[in-house]
């Protein structure tokens, strides 16, 4: 037998600012817009504290969202369906997949000879 190359992946994400993509700072920056709807309600209420709490915590999904890839673990069966797919892909085929309410019945149809 002899040996094939295999190429390498070299297309990678762009980085930002070392830690961050393109798509996790856009969904980062799309979770602090949401969070800092919850800051200014807060800070109405003389809570900025908790609004700010708040607005990180969004920020923190958002990033989570546009970063994280899946692990193929062997032990999580549903890990082998999905294993290395980013969240947000997986999160908008789960939108789509909810989205259509079609419902399809099969029956099992008897031969009458």
């Amino acid at each position: 037998m002899g040996s094939y190359y295999i190429p390498r992946n070299l297309r990678g994400e762009t980085r930002l600012l070392y830690i961050f993509t393109v798509k996790s700072l856009i969904t980062t920056v799309a979770g602090a817009l949401i969070g800092t709807v919850f800051l200014f309600i807060f800070s109405l209420l003389n809570m900025s504290v908790v609004g700010i709490i708040i607005t990180v915590l969004f920020a923190l999904v958002g990033y989570g969202v546009g970063a994280i890839k899946i692990p193929t673990l062997a032990g999580i069966p549903i890990t082998k369906k999905i294993g290395g797919e980013p969240l947000s892909e997986i999160i908008i085929r789960w939108i789509k997949f909810n989205k259509n309410k079609k419902m399809y019945v099969y029956t099992k149809e008897e031969n009458k000879e």
